[in-house]
């Protein structure tokens, strides 16, 4: 075999691995850690005839480094070497070193946490921190722990910060390849990167870099939509010696093998490509990249509790991985297409997908494997809690997990089926309904990015009951290069129905003769189902149509079409896809569900309550029963109000509206005011702020209006009473003793502290009433010194102070020169310290 860098250390890796249960390799591109490391380590006596599992990120990866691993020990795929991806899986008994991707790795350890039979696990291009790479390395790491001490875990990277991992790892060796890269020219655009679209400063790009340089480029574009423009827009201004091959994951494997093998003699490549080619994968002949800068990521928001596919900027560790990629060979050249001063501003690293990602797979794992929580596991970066916490809610939801946060055994059989776990809920409800059969090709759709592609087609048509069609009868709807107005391409068909099979193998249904009868239902049938199925996937987001057409969702967001369409008449939705962007979500993908359905099947949500409201018009209470599926209003009917529902239509108001419907007078607001001041001090002080006092209006207000019977009786509150029962004998006196209401200055007049300005109180006094007032009063256990508005005897401000002995010491006499001036028959002593206070022209 040739030569390559990481033989000089693979005698060192070997030493290391023998004696540690761990080890972390760190090798330039271009060195061969991926496909030279498994071959050597195979024939290791620690080993002792057990297997190799390794971890790829990406499929395109996984296949070609295991092909290129057999072709190496002369032999075919599926023998020695073999893969298991996610629709593929070539190994056999014979199978010693076995490529992975996604979470087959964790379904492995799931049906077996000792892994029987592999010795030694390979997490390869862990600095792409894929989220099923990190959980299957906290599980590996917590089977090597209590079940089999000889497992050994080998974490392999590029670019990648070692000292957490070797903590992580219990202080593993770190050993270190240095690649065989050649110099690579950076170049930088003169504009900022968003001076023209995106394909116009691709195409012009690549027209340059073919004019001056040899051999093949390869072009980093975010996704397949950028792919497909660009690719339209270089196809006719190319030379016709120039061949443009995208590349992305949904292709089909026989062209992502054309694209990133050597070009014909006579010919040059333009490869376009998503970050799928930032690693592992050498494209032979290209000497230049050209890098967008972009790349998509799907970010979950906690907030809406979904998930939207985004283009964002790539970090400067992704787009160094990237200019890697015109040195593999031969030296090249990078274009970047922003502006030096753009890339000084680039985050250093890719964000881990743990941060970012939908956590509900993550939280249904943790669970399968009998974890209560993740802190029981090691992680590089643990689960962030408030993705997490609302991902257990959502398990809960779908029935795989108790109250007690449990796996159910519903949980158990979703876990087995590898899939999301909506889709996986979705697949087993179905089961039970005879209906899986649809459910798989729906599950396999949803799956996918969406059939009709063209972005007027998407705005128009938000029917996902369309998109089966086409994959239900598709005759005389495709053409080889997709439909120019839908742009349904048959190989996303064939995808999507082989994903449909493999998923009934895996609920264990016969297989049939013909695609069309896997879907199982009739027309009629399957038209009508649709809508419930993809409320079980999708339970949070049943929505019902409000009056002016927009809709509720079940957890209480909005959501509206972009335009008007059949679907915008259904009263009931199930909703697939909608962003998460504003209050208001768009909806991008649905169907009509029944409400028949939606009461048979979520009857045990459907809750009844009475809801009681003023009618301001009317001056009285209207009362009505409510059906509600979370927000959804299903019916509701009126019925007569009885006493309590008049406490209730008020407590109601009151939420609502606020709590400055009530009647307020000043000592009230002063005594809130007073309260909020000492909380700032304590927090064992109640929240008495306006909101507060509304979301607990049934605890403190309810007592006081049992008896009334129409809203002007709100009237004969006293709101200052209320609150002082509120704070009980104790903390009244404290109140007084720390937030008094009145300060007792020496010319013996009470004055008023305001509490209500600021955070910091004040009480306004007339300066002569000071007089021999040495220092500040301070409030609020001592903390606060209050702040002084010192007043000319007509009551005009003349000093601001909180710190009375310096106005004594520095700023007094200034005043004084001034008011003596302009109040020449009051009082202004030279010492004011040893004077007398007066309320009077001069004292007596």
């Amino acid at each position: 075999m040739t030569r390559l860098p990481i033989d000089e250390v693979i005698p060192d890796l070997k030493t290391r691995l023998e004696s540690a249960n761990a080890a972390i390799l760190l090798a330039e591109p271009g060195a061969g850690k991926t496909t030279r490391t498994p071959l050597e380590l195979l024939q290791e006596p620690w080993l002792k005839g057990q297997g190799i599992v390794m971890l790829e990120p990406r499929r395109l990866a996984a296949r070609s480094a295991a092909v290129y691993m057999a072709q190496q020990l002369g032999e075919r795929v599926g023998e020695t070497v073999g893969y298991r991806i996610r629709t593929e899986s070539k190994v056999s008994s014979r199978t010693r070193i076995t490529v992975v991707t996604e979470g087959i790795l964790t379904r492995m350890l799931q049906h077996d946490p000792a892994l029987v039979g592999i010795g030694l696990i390979i997490f390869d291009e862990y600095h792409e921190r894929n989220l099923h790479a990190d959980i299957g390395l906290a599980l590996a790491l917590q089977s090597q722990e209590l079940l089999r001490d000889d497992l050994r875990p080998l974490i392999m990277s590029a670019t990648l910060n070692a000292e957490p991992l070797v903590e992580l790892l219990g202080g593993a060796a770190v050993i270190r390849s240095q690649g065989r890269a050649y110099p690579v020219e950076t170049r930088y655009a003169d504009a900022p990167a968003g001076a023209a679209p995106l394909e116009q400063r691709v195409t012009r790009a690549v027209r340059g870099a073919l004019e001056r340089h040899e051999g093949s480029l390869l072009v980093f574009l975010p996704g397949a939509k950028e792919i497909r423009r660009v690719e339209r827009s270089l196809v006719p201004v190319v030379p016709s010696d120039v061949l443009v091959a995208p590349l992305y994951g949904a292709l089909p494997a026989q062209q992502q093998q054309r694209a990133i093998a050597a070009a014909p003699p006579g010919k040059r490549k333009v490869v376009l490509a998503t970050s799928i080619a930032e690693s592992s994968l050498t494209i032979e002949g290209v000497t230049v990249v050209i890098d967008s800068g972009l790349r998509r990521t799907a970010l979950f928001s906690a907030r809406t509790g979904m998930s939207r596919l985004v283009t964002v900027r790539a970090a400067r560790d992704s787009a160094d991985q990237r200019r890697g990629r015109a040195g593999r060979t031969a030296p090249g050249v990078c274009y970047r297409l922003w502006s030096e001063a753009e890339d000084r501003l680039l985050p250093e690293r890719t964000a881990p997908e743990m941060l970012e990602a939908d956590l509900t797979p993550l939280a249904l794992e943790l669970a399968a494997w009998g974890a209560s929580s993740p802190e029981e596991l090691a992680w590089l970066d643990p689960p962030p809690a408030g993705p997490y916490r609302q991902a257990v809610r959502l398990l809960q939801q779908l029935g795989a997990l108790d109250g007690e946060e449990r796996i159910t055994e519903h949980g158990r059989r979703m876990a087995e089926l590898g899939l999301h776990p909506r889709l996986a809920h979705m697949l087993l409800k179905a089961a039970e309904l005879g209906i899986e059969r649809l459910a798989c090709l729906l599950a396999a759709l949803l799956e996918e990015r969406d059939l009709l592609r063209g972005s007027a087609a998407v705005r128009e048509d938000c029917d996902i009951r369309n998109r089966l069609s086409l994959l239900m009868n598709s005759e005389g709807t495709l053409h080889e290069n997709g439909n120019p107005d839908h742009q349904v391409e048959d190989r996303d068909i064939q995808r999507i129905l082989t994903m449909s099979r493999q998923y009934e193998r895996r609920l264990g249904i016969e297989q049939r003769a013909s695609s069309e009868a896997s879907v199982g239902p009739g027309e009629d049938k399957w038209h009508l189902a649709c809508g419930i199925l993809i409320s079980f996937a999708y339970p949070d987001r049943i929505a019902g149509r409000r009056a002016d057409g927009r809709y509720i969702l079940r957890n209480g967001r909005g959501a509206a079409f972009a335009r008007k369409q059949h679907l915008s008449e259904a009263s009931y939705l199930a909703i697939a896809e909608v962003d998460d962007e504003g209050t208001e979500g768009r909806i991008l993908l649905a169907a009509p569900v029944k409400l028949a359905d939606l009461t048979k099947h979520y009857s045990e949500h459907i809750k009844e309550e009475r809801v009681s409201e003023w009618d301001e018009e009317a001056g009285t209470v209207r009362v009505r029963l409510r059906e509600t599926l979370g927000a959804i209003v299903i019916k509701e009917r009126p019925v007569q109000p009885v006493a309590e529902d008049f406490a209730q239509a008020i407590l109601h108001a009151v939420t609502s509206q606020g709590v400055h419907i009530l009647p307020w007078n000043d000592k009230a607001r002063q005594l809130q005011a007073r309260v909020l001041f000492l909380r700032r001090q304590n927090e064992r002080w109640p929240d008495w702020s306006d909101a507060a006092l509304a979301d607990r209006a049934e605890v403190w207000l309810a007592p006081y209006i049992a008896n009334f019977r129409k809203r002007s009786d709100l009237q004969t509150l006293s709101l200052l009473t209320i609150l002082e029962n509120e704070l009980g004998w104790e903390l009244r006196q404290e109140l007084n003793a720390e937030a008094p209401t009145h300060l007792i200055v020496p010319s013996g007049s009470k004055i008023l502290i305001h509490y209500d300005q600021g955070d910091v109180p004040y009480a306004a006094v007339r300066l002569q009433e000071v007089f021999g007032m040495m220092d500040t009063p301070r409030i609020g256990y001592g903390k606060v010194a209050l702040i002084m508005h010192l007043l000319s005897p007509a009551g005009r401000p003349v000093q601001v102070t909180a710190d009375l002995r310096s106005f004594w010491d520095n700023t007094y006499f200034e005043v004084k020169k001034d008011l003596k001036g302009r109040y020449p028959k009051h009082y202004w002593p030279d010492d004011p310290l040893q004077a007398t206070a007066t309320r009077r022209v001069r004292p007596k």
